[in-house]
């Protein structure tokens, strides 16, 4: 589009209080982070002093806060800045001062990338006074900027004597309603917060003369220790102290690539399935976040992490980190190192391993669907329902060399007592992951065969009753069949363990499903496309009730020649199966079991009188 000639460019205008507005409710997470801030920008100032001066000895330089009820400062020994700097950077929203004299090709080294970090003291106070030095021009008079939070600023220079060395002073005035933040000891709090693991030296005036560490000690993983015996302790001590709990163990992580060195912490309890802890990740030393999820895998969630890394980029808020190429590399290649830990403590220590399985086993199994390695290292030691308890696979496959699967809960809980008393091994694959792995034993264990359980299966173990028993039966068979077709139910007579089952209700969900829908479908439909779907029908599979000729109830029952009654047995058996089966019941189920209970009491009653 052409412009018209007598338009002229024209510069935005900021309202500085609705910016930092913004900032407080759509940036940052508290207004604590003003301290963070102040401290970030001046390790990136110390950062390049040190690249200006690389002689100068480790600890030359540092940083000193200082707070009381009326001030919050924040000194640091760095690069400092002159007066032209301050006009550019400092009265400039968005303006880094690391872009500056060549260092934007050495962002690498410093924390701060967006230049905003200054505006978050306007969260705690109304003014702010910088004094500042430059180290890169020695004969540069010390420099005083003062901002507002209405927006307007103001500059002058000072004699040498108000800033005798390089370095730069920020002085905040907190507001009244600030005090929760600025606060000595809150100030202090949030120094050793953020500042543990800075690699600068950093200290808090007392205001008694004492200048307390806030950093006193380098990480855990950068001390030497005497024995590895000794440095696992201290690791763990680490751990217990950052996250509150006693490491089932500590996994020691360093991918010197990015420069990242931490710790990953092993929960000793079960994890809710789908529930994600947070990780500590610290940036150069400075903590970015208490809760980024996104360090490590979903699969991760039995190891909580701290860790401090040279080359990850932060959010704009610096309380999060960027998804980037790096990012999902890091996350990868700590991935492999949760799964060598895993295959470590598979290969030689075993009581750990049990340990670890014993709360962790989910979070196994869901790395194990998709991780042949750990398939192979860990499937046989997973463990699993089964009909002879719970216990690991490679157990189950001693005793039995076909194994079957059911695919759900329910399914299993029908049939767990019936198919053990068979000799039947069954798993209950209806746990998360559980019948995926269990159909991938024959990978690991070739000589067992595993399959998903039929009905069909189970009721061919069952043993048939004599023809004179089926015959005798046959009229009580009828009218029970009668009584159940409302539930698509068939009925018969077999011997099976244990006696003191009356009934096997065999059915499957997806059965069940497609009885439902083919019901529906007729209903809807009707007329010629309904008679169609009626007669395909006859044929979808149907549940079964299974009366046990073994148990005393039921060879009582199938004696009765009174119609109502016999009916109302065979709704009880049914409601009772249905019970036992700890599946959902249906509206009509439940209205049957209360029905046949009131009848068969109404019928004990009028016997008894």
């Amino acid at each position: 589009m052409t412009l018209p000639e007598n338009t002229a460019d024209r510069t935005f205008q900021v309202d500085l209080r609705g910016l930092v507005d913004l900032l407080s409710h759509h940036l940052y997470s508290s207004p604590r982070v003003y301290l963070r801030e102040l401290m970030q920008n001046a390790v990136d100032a110390l950062t390049a002093r040190h690249a200006l001066e690389p002689a100068a000895p480790a600890g030359t330089f540092g940083i000193r806060l200082y707070a009381d009820t009326a001030v919050v400062r924040v000194e640091d020994d760095g690069v400092g800045l002159t007066e032209a700097d301050v006009h550019t950077f400092l009265a400039t929203i968005g303006r880094s001062s690391k872009r500056a004299d060549g260092i934007a090709e050495q962002r690498g080294d410093f924390i701060g990338q967006f230049g905003i970090g200054l505006l978050s003291c306007f969260l705690v106070a109304d003014e702010i006074h910088v004094v500042s030095r430059s180290a890169r021009t020695p004969d540069a008079p010390a420099v005083e900027w003062r901002g507002r939070g209405d927006g307007s600023y103001t500059v002058r220079t000072l004699p040498a004597s108000a800033r005798p060395r390089p370095g730069t002073t920020v002085t905040l005035t907190p507001r009244a309603d600030a005090g929760e933040w600025t606060r000595p000891a809150q100030v202090r709090s949030l120094a050793e917060h953020f500042g543990s693991l800075l690699r600068h030296p950093v200290t808090f005036d007392d205001g008694k003369g004492n200048a307390v560490p806030v950093n006193p000690e380098t990480a855990p993983w950068a001390r030497m220790y005497p024995t590895p015996g000794a440095r696992s302790r201290a690791l763990a001590a680490y751990g217990e102290e950052v996250f509150g709990f006693t490491p089932l163990d500590t996994i020691e992580l360093n991918l010197p690539a990015v420069g990242l060195r931490g710790i990953a912490c092993v929960l000793p309890e079960t994890v809710p399935a789908g529930r994600r802890h947070g990780h500590r990740v610290h940036v150069k030393g400075m903590l970015l976040s208490e809760q980024a999820e996104e360090i490590l895998p979903d699969w991760a969630f039995f190891v909580r992490c701290v860790v401090d890394a040279e080359s990850l980029r932060p959010t704009a808020s610096r309380e999060a980190l960027y998804e980037d190429d790096t990012l999902a590399a890091v996350r990868d290649a700590l991935a492999e190192k949760l799964r060598a830990w895993i295959a470590r403590v598979a290969a030689s220590d075993p009581d750990l391993l049990h340990r670890f399985l014993q709360a962790h086993h989910l979070s196994v199994k869901s790395l194990a669907v998709h991780d042949d390695e750990i398939l192979r290292m860990l499937l046989p030691w997973l463990p699993f329902e089964t009909t002879d308890g719970h216990c690991t696979l490679d157990e189950f496959a001693r005793t039995h060399r076909t194994v079957l699967v059911t695919s759900s809960v329910e399914e299993f809980r029908q049939v767990a007592a019936i198919a053990s008393a068979a000799g039947l091994g069954v798993v209950n694959g209806g746990y998360t992951y559980d019948r995926e792995l269990a159909h991938r034993l024959p990978e690991i264990r070739p000589e067992v065969s595993v399959a998903d359980l039929d009905p069909a299966t189970l009721t061919a173990h069952l043993d048939p009753v004599d023809r004179e028993t089926e015959l005798a039966a046959a009229a009580y068979l009828a009218l029970a069949r009668d009584a159940l077709a409302v539930f698509d139910c068939d009925v018969a007579l077999r011997t099976f363990q244990p006696a003191s089952a009356p009934a096997l209700l065999v059915d499957s969900r997806e059965a069940r499903h497609e009885r439902t829908r083919s019901r529906l479908a007729r209903e809807q439909d009707g007329g010629l496309w309904g008679d169609i779907l009626g007669a395909l029908q006859q044929e979808a599979p149907r549940a079964q009730l299974i009366l046990n000729q073994l148990n005393p109830l039921v060879r009582t029952a199938v004696t009765i020649d009174e119609p109502e009654l016999a009916r109302t047995s065979a709704e009880a058996l049914y409601g009772q199966a249905a019970l036992l089966s700890r599946r959902p019941l249906r509206p009509a189920e439940s209205s049957l079991i209360n029905r046949s209970f009131l009848d068969l009491l109404a019928h004990a009653l009028r016997k008894d009188s």
